[in-house]
C-alpha cells in the first residue's frame, strides 16, 4: 500500500466488476477508504469490499442505483456520514444500449441519459455538498464520445459525449472550491460488458494503434492519477486511454 490518498475517501459508482472494482482496489492500495456503489450485484460488491478490509485497508458496499437520482443521492449521504467526507468521486457506472437510431426504443435511449449523464449530474450535486478544497470528480466516459466507427452506437456516443460539455462546465464552477472535474476515455477494455475473446473484438483491434483490450487495472491507474495529488493542476480534461482506437 502506498500513502498518497491517505485520509481521504473514495466513493465509486459502479464499483463491484469491472474497471469499477479495480478503481477500488487501486485507491485502497493507495491509502483511500472507499465505498463501493452498486445497482444489483451485492455479492460482488461484498466480496469486494471484504478482499479490501482483509489486506489492510478501508471499505464499504452500499447500494446505489445510478438510475433512481433520489436512492444515489441517500447512498452518497450515508458514505459522507459514515466516514465524514467524500473527497474522491469516481462516476463509473454505465449501460452499453447498442441499435440503429431508425429503430431505437425511446425505452433504452431514456435509460442510457439516466445512468450514463444524468447519475452523473446527480452523485457529482449530492457528493459536492460534502467535499471540500482538494476533492476529484472523475467520470468514466468512453472514446466513443470522439470516434463511432461502426454502426449501432449513436444513442451511447451521444451520452458518453455529453460528459465532455458537462465536465468542462463543472471544471469552471468548481475551479473556485479547489475541486477538480475530468473525464476518463477508455478504448475497448476486457469487461463482462466488453470481453477481449468476444466474436466483435478483432473487429476493434483492428481498428486500433495497439491490437488489444485494455485491461481494467491500466485504466485504473489514470483514474488514481487523477484522484493524486500529482493531478491537482489537471480539470476540465478528457483523457484517453484507448490503444489508439481514436488515434
Amino acid at each position: 500500500m502506498t500513502t498518497k490518498l491517505n485520509g481521504k475517501v473514495a466513493f465509486i459508482n459502479g464499483g463491484s466488476r469491472g474497471i469499477g472494482a479495480a478503481t477500488a482496489r487501486r485507491l485502497a492500495r493507495d491509502g483511500a477508504a472507499v465505498a463501493i456503489g452498486y445497482a444489483a450485484s451485492a455479492g460482488a460488491a461484498e466480496a469486494l469490499a471484504a478482499e479490501i478490509e482483509a489486506a489492510g485497508g478501508t471499505a464499504l458496499a452500499i447500494r446505489a442505483d445510478a438510475a433512481d437520482a433520489a436512492a444515489l443521492t441517500a447512498a452518497i449521504d450515508t458514505v459522507a456520514e459514515r466516514f465524514g467526507r467524500i473527497d474522491i468521486l469516481v462516476n463509473n457506472a454505465g449501460v452499453l444500449r447498442l441499435g440503429d437510431v431508425a429503430e431505437f426504443s425511446l425505452e433504452d435511449f431514456d435509460e442510457t441519459v439516466a445512468i450514463n449523464v444524468r447519475a452523473v449530474f446527480v452523485a457529482s450535486e449530492a457528493a459536492l455538498a460534502h467535499m471540500g478544497e482538494g476533492g476529484r470528480i472523475i467520470n468514466v466516459s468512453s472514446t466513443n464520445a470522439l470516434r463511432m466507427p461502426f454502426a449501432g452506437g449513436a444513442v451511447y456516443a451521444m451520452s458518453k459525449s455529453a460528459l465532455t460539455g458537462l465536465a468542462k462546465g463543472m471544471a469552471r464552477d468548481l475551479g473556485p472550491r479547489g475541486i477538480t472535474v475530468n473525464n476518463v476515455q477508455p478504448g475497448p477494455v476486457d469487461t463482462d460488458m466488453n470481453p477481449a475473446d468476444a466474436e466483435f473484438g478483432a473487429t476493434m483491434h483492428s481498428l486500433m494503434a495497439l491490437p488489444r483490450h485494455g485491461k481494467p487495472d491500466e485504466v485504473a491507474g489514470m483514474i488514481a492519477y487523477l484522484a493524486s495529488p500529482e493531478a491537482a493542476f489537471v480539470t476540465g480534461a478528457d483523457l484517453l486511454i484507448d490503444g489508439g482506437f481514436a488515434a
